[in-house]
């Protein structure tokens, strides 16, 4: 708890000065009225503790450092929701929760706490640190803290970045697999034209015989690949550095997130995975008492792709103009049947939120089941892939080894 510097003047008319600890400048001024003393100047008092945090936090955290983990960001909501449940001071619960692994966590809270003992509000304090605490999370700790349900408001957070992250680890075990075959496919291709389709090469020449189409084909690229590598590496890079900057200006990445959407196999899955985001962050955020445009706002953050959040932005300046919400969700032709009806009786009956909590439900169900067979899904691809291989090798090596045994026989 900061301590403060007074001057005051007592029922007597006499001056008197000292130091009392209080929460903030407004809770010393009420224990000093209660002291009988008036306040006429009340100064915190700078702790040298906190500048050797502000030293210490310039020298640790650097770029090497790890950034915050969705698992920290969890486990400091579930613990914030139970500390504010007891009763525990807030400035005494961050304090004692900025003892986590993670520095970049741990530095950021010393400086919430630090802005907290100046008077900041909680949610001021947790925005100045903008890539740890987004704005959905920042936007939901201040309505709880005006409303008085922090505690509340900390335990929807925490169910929300459980969702999350069961999603994320849902999705890295169902692609696991195909990276990994492609990645085997991919370095199998780099050792046949490198080390393998030379030695035939050398064998072919030797006979001298009339090579198929097939056979020319393979010996050029393994050609190209042992004496133009640098070509083939400098068009990568070339491609991937001029995608990369048309994907950071907003028109690429509205069309970069549009074509995700649209994607065989995992568009459908990518396209639930975010309906059910959206209906999850807007519920939770109609159910803080968050003011609806603000909402849409937050969400179109919170989604985490650019085509649908254009589009939600879209349908808040529509709702600014007087439109309905049902009426602005269908002209965005951006939800399915079941969201847009949702949305319809939620409207009537006054029950957005909780209608809107089901359907994120309903479609994270969806998006479970999808991703349990994606695997099953993709494997008849990657077999098509291999059995590629294995047909171009056999037409293309074999096949004029078989015309040269039958010459010498």
């Amino acid at each position: 708890m900061p301590a403060f510097q007074y001057r005051g003047r007592a029922t007597d008319g006499q001056v008197t000065q000292g130091s009392i600890d209080a929460i903030d400048e407004s809770a010393a001024a009420k224990l000093l009225m209660g002291r009988s003393i008036i306040p006429i100047q009340i100064e915190v008092v700078k702790s040298e503790a906190a500048t050797d945090k502000k030293v210490d936090k310039e020298k640790s955290v650097n770029f090497l450092t790890p950034h915050v983990s969705l698992d920290d960001l969890i486990v400091f909501a579930r613990q914030m929701y139970s500390l504010t449940k007891a009763g525990i001071p807030i400035i005494r619960a961050v304090r004692g929760l900025s003892n986590t692994r993670s520095l970049r966590l741990k530095m950021a809270l010393l400086d919430v706490v630090a802005s907290l003992e100046k008077g900041r509000t909680f949610s001021s304090s947790l925005a100045s640190h903008p890539k740890i605490f987004n704005q959905l999370f920042v936007s939901v700790v201040h309505v709880g803290e005006n409303t008085g349900q922090l505690d509340a408001s900390f335990l929807q957070l925490s169910d929300y970045l459980e969702r999350e992250q069961a999603t994320r680890q849902q999705i890295k075990a169902a692609t696991r697999y195909p990276i990994f075959v492609i990645a085997a496919i991919a370095i199998a291709l780099v050792v046949m034209n490198i080390f393998v389709i030379p030695v035939f090469a050398g064998m072919f020449e030797k006979f001298g015989a009339d090579l198929p189409l097939m056979t020319k084909i393979l010996l050029n690229m393994s050609h190209f690949f042992l004496n133009q590598w640098y070509l083939l590496v400098g068009f990568i890079l070339l491609f991937v550095v001029i995608t990369k900057q048309y994907i950071n200006t907003q028109a690429g990445r509205i069309k970069w997130d549009h074509l995700k959407i649209r994607l065989p196999i995992i568009g459908s899955i990518i396209e639930r995975s975010l309906l059910a985001r959206f209906s999850r962050s807007f519920s939770m955020m109609l159910k803080a008492g968050v003011p609806l445009t603000t909402a849409l706002s937050l969400v179109s953050e919170a989604v985490n792709n650019a085509f649908m959040a254009d589009a939600i932005l879209n349908m808040r300046r529509r709702i600014e103009k007087g439109e309905s919400l049902t009426r602005v969700a269908y002209a965005s032709d951006l939800f399915t049947p079941l969201v847009l009806q949702m949305i319809n009786v939620g409207e009537e009956t006054g029950r957005v939120d909780e209608l809107l909590s089901e359907v994120s439900d309903f479609y994270e169900r969806e998006v479970d089941y999808e991703l349990s067979s994606l695997t099953s899904k993709i494997e008849p691809i990657l077999i098509s892939i291999v059995a590629g291989m294995v047909l171009v090798l056999a037409l293309g090596i074999f096949t004029p080894m078989w015309d040269m045994m039958g010459v010498v026989n």
